[in-house]
C-alpha cells in the first residue's frame, strides 16, 4: 500500500528533530528507529536536502554532511530552525484546541487507542498552556441525521460491524441495504458515510441525514481495499470548487440518480417523465468527460453545446481506437460506452 503523505511528513520532521539532538547516526539505525527501510531513509534525506526556508538558495536549505552519507551515516549540519520550540499566539492556540477537541470526538480517533492518547496528550498540554481561554471553547461534532442512526454508525465503525440501513434518495426512493461502514466524514454542512454497499456490490457514499434507520449487526466487516480512504476518494469539493467556473446542465435518466447524490451540484430539477436535470460548475473537464462517457446510456442531453461536442468527440476517438465505427451526433448525448449499473 502506498504511504500516506501525512505519515511521511511526520517522519521527515521527526528525522530532523532526532538528528539535531543525536548527532551522526548510521542509516540502518535511523531506519530501525523510524520503522522503515534504509533505502527509504536515503530518499527522505534526499527530500530534506532540497527543503528549507523561503528563498531556497543553498544557504536557506536543510543541510547534511555529504561525506558522512557516503559512509552510510546521516549527519545533520543545518536544521534551518525547524527544531526551535513552536510559539503560538492565543488565537492560534485556541484554534488548535478547537481542532483537537473535534478530532477527539471522531470515530477514527476513538477506535484507535494510540491515536486517542496522542490527541489527548496534545490537547492537555495546549489547554494547560492556554489557561482560561481554552475553557471558553466548546466544540461538539453534530452530524446531521437521527441520533439513533449516528449512534449506530459510530458503534459499527468502532466495532467494525456490518450495518443494515434504510436509505432515501433525493427522489424519495427508499431502499434497504447492508453495508460495511468504512469512514464517517463531513463536507460542507452534511455528514457522509463511506461504505461498501452489498446491494450495489460497489463502494457508495450515503448522506447521513437521509439514512432513515440503521441497525448494527454482529457480522464483521470484510476488507475492501481503498474504499473510504481519503487518498482513494474523488475530492469532489476540489473538482467543483470555484464560483467563476463555467456552468453545465445535464439531463439524466432515473438510473443515474447517484450522480446528484454524490457530486456537489448547483441545483437538481426533477422532470415529469422521471428524468432529472442537474446544473454544476465545471473546473475539471477531464473528469466530467470521462464520467459522462461511462454514464452514456443514461445521459439525455448536455449543455452547453461545446461540452457536448467535447464529450462526443472523446467517445468517438475511444471507439475508433478499438476499430468500432459509430454514428454519434454531437447534438445529443455522448456515445454509449461500457458502464456498470450506477445504482
Amino acid at each position: 500500500m502506498a504511504e500516506r503523505a501525512d505519515d511521511r511528513l511526520l517522519r521527515l520532521l521527526g528525522i530532523v528533530a532526532y538528528l539535531d539532538g543525536a548527532g551522526p547516526v548510521p542509516v540502518e539505525d535511523l531506519a530501525k528507529r523510524f520503522g522503515t527501510t534504509p533505502a527509504q531513509i536515503q530518499k527522505d534525506v534526499d527530500a530534506l536536502w532540497v527543503s528549507g526556508t523561503p528563498g531556497y538558495w543553498p544557504d536557506d536549505l536543510i543541510d547534511f554532511d555529504a561525506a558522512s552519507i557516503d559512509r552510510g551515516v546521516v549527519h545533520l549540519t543545518e536544521a534551518r530552525g525547524m527544531t526551535r520550540p513552536l510559539r503560538l499566539g492565543t488565537r492560534e492556540a485556541i484554534a488548535l484546541v478547537a481542532a483537537l477537541r473535534a478530532m477527539k470526538a471522531t470515530s477514527a480517533v476513538q477506535a484507535d487507542g494510540a491515536r486517542s492518547a496522542v490527541v489527548e496528550s496534545a490537547l492537555r498540554k495546549l489547554t494547560d498552556a492556554t489557561g482560561e481561554a481554552a475553557s471558553a471553547v466548546d466544540v461538539r461534532l453534530a452530524p446531521g441525521g437521527d441520533r439513533q442512526v449516528v449512534a449506530a454508525i459510530s458503534s459499527a465503525l468502532t466495532a467494525r460491524h456490518r450495518l443494515r440501513i434504510r436509505y432515501v434518495t433525493s427522489s424519495d426512493v427508499v431502499s434497504e441495504r447492508e453495508v460495511d461502514p468504512v469512514r464517517l466524514h463531513t463536507q460542507d454542512e452534511f455528514a457522509y458515510l463511506a461504505a461498501w454497499c452489498y446491494r450495489a456490490d460497489a463502494p457508495r457514499t450515503f448522506r447521513v441525514d437521509r439514512i432513515l434507520e440503521a441497525t448494527e449487526t454482529d457480522i464483521p466487516v470484510q476488507a475492501h481495499p481503498g474504499v473510504g480512504e481519503p487518498s482513494a476518494e474523488i475530492d469532489f469539493a476540489a473538482l467543483f470548487a470555484g464560483g467563476s467556473s463555467p456552468l453545465a446542465t445535464i439531463r439524466f435518466a432515473p438510473r443515474a440518480r447517484w450522480f446528484a447524490e454524490e457530486v456537489p451540484v448547483e441545483s437538481v430539477r426533477n422532470l415529469p417523465d422521471g428524468d432529472f436535470e442537474v446544473t454544476l460548475r465545471v473546473t475539471n473537464p477531464g473528469w466530467l468527460r470521462s464520467t459522462l462517457i461511462q454514464l452514456a446510456p443514461y445521459v439525455r442531453s448536455v449543455l452547453p453545446r461545446a461540452l457536448a461536442d467535447d464529450v462526443a468527440g472523446a467517445a468517438k476517438d475511444a471507439l475508433a481506437a478499438y476499430g468500432v465505427s459509430t454514428g454519434v451526433s454531437t447534438g445529443g448525448s455522448p456515445a454509449a460506452a461500457t458502464s456498470g449499473d450506477p445504482d
